[in-house]
C-alpha cells in the first residue's frame, strides 16, 4: 500500500490545491491514485475524487473507530498504485490535548510518511527551525519531504533550499511559485453543475500540469513506496439476502453531500440508488424511500421554488408515509420557506418551519447526539456527528417531536435535532451512515417495514 500523508504547518497553506494537483498529475501519468481526506469534509473529496477518477473516502477519529479507519483504508486502496491522504488544518492540530485525533495520529495509525506543505511567503532562514520543530515534536512521525508553496520567485526558492539543506536532512521535493491561476475560491470548491463538468476538469488539468512541473513526482512516488507494510485483516465480504430496495437520492447542483463509504454501504445492502434532480425533474420516481443530503439549496432557491410539481410530489409522498431521511440542506428544502439576501422562496413544506440564512455560522464543528427515547428509529447509543450551517429553522410548533437531544453542538434549536413527522427524520447534523451508530441500518429497517405494510 504505497501511501503519503500530505499535511501542513497550519491551515490555509495550499495543501488542498497541491493534493488536487498531485492526484491529477499522477493520474495523467497512468497511475491509479486513491485519495482520502481526514475529517468530516464533503467539498474537498468531490474535487479530489474528480482529479483521481476514483471516489475519495473520509477518515475521521470522531466518526470512526480506529479499526474502522484501517479497514476503510485497506478496502479503498485495492488496485491503487498510490494513496494520498490529505490532512485538515496543521499536522499536530486536533481537538484533544494529547493529539489523539490529530493529523499526526492518523499518519501514525496508517504508517504513512508525511510530506509537509509549507506556505513560504515571507520566510527565509525561519523555515529551518519550523521543520526541525515539527520533527522533534513527535519523533514517531516521519517527515519524509517538504513542498514549498507560494514562493516569491527563483531567488526566494534558492535561499530556502540552501537553508533547508544546511540545517536539516529533509528533502525538498517540490517548490511551487505563487500563482493566482492555482487558486480556487471556496464557493467554487462546492458542487459542480453537470453543465460545468468540462470546465471543472479543465481547471483540474491545469492545476495538475502546474504541480507536475514544480514537484518531483518520482521522488514523491519513492516516498510513498518507502512506507512500511500494513497488515490489516479484512473480514470476508458479507452477502445479503435482503430484498432489493429502490431509494431516491437528491443528486444535483443543490444537493450532493454524501460520503463515498455510505454510498458503498447502501449498494452493498442491495439498494438501488435512483438519482433525483430536484431542479429539473418534474415527478418523483417510484421509490421505497428518499434521501436528501446536504448542499447549497440557498444558491438555487429560485429554481427549487419554481419546480412546483416535484415539491408537491415529495410533500404528498412523505405525508403518505414514504420513509425519508434529510440532513442540513435537505432539512432546509423540506421546510416551508427559505429566506436569504432579502428574498423568501417557498420550499416543500412538510417540515412546518421556516429556514432563515444568517451571516455567521449557527452550528459549526463536531457534534454529539443522544436519542431521546421518542425516536422512531429506536436508536439507543450516543451518536457522533458534525455540523456546518449558516441557517436556522424558525417557527416550528412547540409540540414538535425530536429524535435527539444535542449533547454537543447546536442542531435545530441548541437542544434538539432530528425533527420527526410521518416517517421523516430530518436534522441539521451530518452523520456517518456506516457503522454501529450509522443511520443506514435503522433507515433501511424503516423502509423495509413500510414496504411490507404497503404490500399487505
Amino acid at each position: 500500500m504505497p501511501r503519503v500523508f500530505i499535511s501542513a504547518a497550519h491551515k490555509s497553506s495550499g495543501k488542498t490545491t497541491l493534493t488536487l494537483g498531485l492526484c491529477a498529475a499522477l493520474h495523467a501519468c497512468g497511475h491509479a491514485v486513491q485519495p482520502f481526506k481526514k475529517g468530516p469534509d464533503y467539498i474537498d473529496p468531490l474535487w479530489l475524487g474528480m482529479a483521481a477518477q476514483r471516489p475519495c473516502y473520509n477518515l475521521d477519529f470522531h466518526m470512526m473507530q480506529r479499526d474502522e479507519i484501517e479497514r476503510q483504508f485497506a478496502r479503498a486502496t485495492a488496485g491503487a498504485r498510490i494513496s494520498l491522504i490529505e490532512g485538515n488544518k496543521g499536522l499536530y492540530d486536533g481537538l484533544d490535548l494529547d493529539g489523539s485525533n490529530s493529523n499526526a495520529a492518523l499518519a501514525k495509525l496508517l504508517g504513512a510518511p508525511v510530506v509537509l506543505v509549507i506556505d513560504a511567503r515571507g520566510m527565509t532562514r525561519g523555515v529551518a527551525p519550523l521543520i526541525l520543530g515539527y520533527q522533534a515534536f513527535d519523533p514517531e512521525i516521519r517527515i519524509a519531504g517538504v513542498i514549498l508553496n507560494n514562493l516569491g520567485g527563483s531567488r526566494h526558492e534558492s535561499k530556502l533550499r540552501a537553508v533547508i539543506e544546511h540545517y536539516t536532512e529533509v528533502e525538498v521535493i517540490g517548490a511551487v511559485q505563487h500563482d493566482a491561476s492555482l487558486q480556487i475560491a471556496e464557493r467554487h470548491l462546492g458542487l459542480v453543475p453537470a453543465n460545468e463538468q468540462d470546465a471543472a476538469r479543465d481547471r483540474i488539468q491545469h492545476v495538475g500540469k502546474r504541480v507536475a512541473a514544480q514537484v518531483n513526482l518520482e521522488r514523491f512516488l519513492a516516498i510513498a513506496d518507502s512506507a512500511a507494510d500494513l497488515n490489516i485483516a479484512l473480514p470476508p465480504e458479507a452477502g445479503t439476502s435482503a430484498e432489493r430496495l429502490r431509494i431516491g437520492i437528491a443528486h444535483d447542483q443543490a444537493f450532493g453531500f454524501y460520503y463515498s463509504e455510505d454510498l458503498d454501504s447502501l449498494r452493498a445492502a442491495n439498494v438501488e440508488l435512483v438519482d433525483i434532480d430536484t431542479l429539473h425533474a418534474r415527478d418523483l420516481p417510484e421509490v421505497d424511500g428518499l434521501i436528501i443530503g446536504g448542499g447549497f439549496p440557498e444558491m438555487f432557491m429560485a429554481e427549487l421554488e419554481a419546480n412546483v410539481p416535484l415539491r408537491t410530489r415529495i410533500r404528498l409522498a412523505i405525508e403518505a408515509g414514504l420513509p425519508a431521511y434529510a440532513e442540513c440542506g435537505g432539512l432546509m428544502y423540506l421546510s416551508k420557506s427559505l429566506s436569504w439576501q432579502g428574498q423568501t422562496r417557498q420550499m416543500v413544506g412538510v417540515v412546518p418551519g421556516d429556514t432563515v440564512m444568517h451571516e455567521r455560522p449557527v452550528g459549526r464543528g463536531y457534534a454529539r447526539l443522544q436519542p431521546t427515547g421518542d425516536d422512531r428509529w429506536q436508536e439507543t447509543a450516543s451518536i457522533p456527528a458534525h455540523e456546518f450551517h449558516y441557517s436556522s429553522l424558525e417557527n416550528l410548533p412547540a409540540d414538535s417531536m425530536y429524535a435527539y437531544q444535542v449533547m454537543r453542538g447546536h442542531g435545530i434549536d441548541g437542544l434538539h435535532d432530528g425533527y420527526q413527522r410521518y416517517n421523516l427524520l430530518a436534522g441539521y447534523v451530518h452523520r456517518r451512515g456506516t457503522g454501529a451508530q450509522g443511520w443506514i441500518a435503522p433507515f433501511l429497517n424503516q423502509v423495509r417495514a413500510h414496504k411490507a405494510r404497503v404490500a399487505d
